[in-house]
């Protein structure tokens, strides 16, 4: 119960990736505010977790300030930041549309400006806390048909750098999580586009998603969790500033 007495907060959080950390945070006596856009996930979680849910829809930089506004009456300190909210969507740079490059940029990498900005000073004041921006190592690489992801991932990371080197003094830390493909309706998802545009069925589509780890499987969303997790811990306080890979040795920093 090493987060005892810790309050968390996990954009994000009704499913997937965002849902096992959750759950594995709570495991550890934290008290987790469960953001996210969908409010029957998010409150699902909330009561699995025995946390409380904030709707919050983080491409909509006014949804994430209400959302801040609505925190600081509910849950006056926050001590973990784990920014997880993201999407994906792919498409040759050429045909990558204005609106789709701002979307993604909006979640994946805005959101997690936003609440940083909003939530790091207070930690400093309080003199401890943890923030977790889960990136991808599509962060640390490059992948084809994905450069609006590749962009806002690396953006991601970027922060996460500057970040840490601003703060590097104060007893907060800043890292990024990595994943590769995991095993989550996102990755359903890609499985099904790959399988419509090469014709060649889903089975396959996914053997080719599992063929690019070294393990030759997706990682599974509590392995990412129990990764954030130790971030979270006292023991981790000399990690900072980091991108760490979860992905079975794809991409190897």
């Amino acid at each position: 119960m090493f987060l005892a007495g810790k309050t968390a907060l996990v954009t994000g959080g009704g499913r997937g990736i965002g849902r096992a950390v959750a759950t594995v945070l709570a495991g550890h006596g934290a008290r987790v505010v469960v953001a996210g856009r969908t409010l029957p996930e998010i409150e699902a979680t909330a009561h699995a977790v025995g946390g409380l849910a904030l709707r919050m829809d983080a491409a909509d930089r006014a949804s994430v300030q209400a959302a801040l506004v609505e925190l600081a009456t509910r849950a006056p300190r926050v001590d973990i930041l784990v920014n997880n909210a993201g999407v994906a969507e792919s498409a040759p740079f050429d045909r990558t549309t204005d609106e789709m490059w701002d979307w993604m940029m909006a979640v994946n990498a805005g959101s997690a400006f936003a609440l940083c900005r909003a939530l790091i000073p207070p930690m400093i004041t309080a003199g401890w806390g943890r923030v977790v921006n889960l990136a991808s190592n599509a962060g640390l690489t490059g992948y084809a048909y994905s450069s609006a992801y590749c962009a806002s991932k690396h953006a991601m990371i970027g922060m996460t750098r500057a970040i840490a080197v601003e703060i590097a003094r104060s007893n907060v830390t800043v890292n990024s999580v990595c994943p590769g493909w995991v095993n989550t309706r996102m990755a359903d998802e890609a499985v099904r586009r790959i399988a419509e545009k090469t014709g060649k069925g889903e089975d396959h589509a996914r053997r080719s998603l599992e063929g690019m780890s070294p393990q030759r499987r997706m990682v599974e969303p509590d392995e990412v969790a129990h990764v954030v997790a130790m971030l979270c811990s006292d023991q981790a306080k000399s990690i900072h500033g980091q991108s760490i890979p979860v992905d079975g040795g794809q991409v190897m920093s």
